[in-house]
């Protein structure tokens, strides 16, 4: 079965994640079918660059996602970034 994950890349105190497709049953930092991405928690806001087309093609064929990930994606990828965020008007 196959896992979408993240896989860590930083050095030490400064973390940084490959969103990637692998294994499930195989190590955080072994070898990878995929890599879909980055995200970058450091800085301000979090940088996510994900390739949602790959996501959604790794979706239908069955890999899951893990809980961090599903996360991920909910928080920041759900929203359209091309659209200003407009103050709802008070009265």
């Amino acid at each position: 079965m196959l896992a979408i994950r993240m896989r860590r890349v930083g050095s030490k105190k400064k973390p940084y994640f490959r969103v990637v497709v692998t294994e499930a049953k195989s190590a955080r930092e072994s070898s990878f079918v995929e890599n879909l991405g980055t995200y970058n928690p450091r800085s301000k806001p979090a940088v996510v660059e994900i390739n949602k087309e790959r996501i959604e093609h790794w979706l239908k064929l069955g890999a899951q996602p893990s809980d961090s990930v599903r996360t991920l994606l909910a928080k920041h990828l759900t929203r359209d970034m091309s659209k200003p965020v407009e103050a709802p008007a008070q009265q």
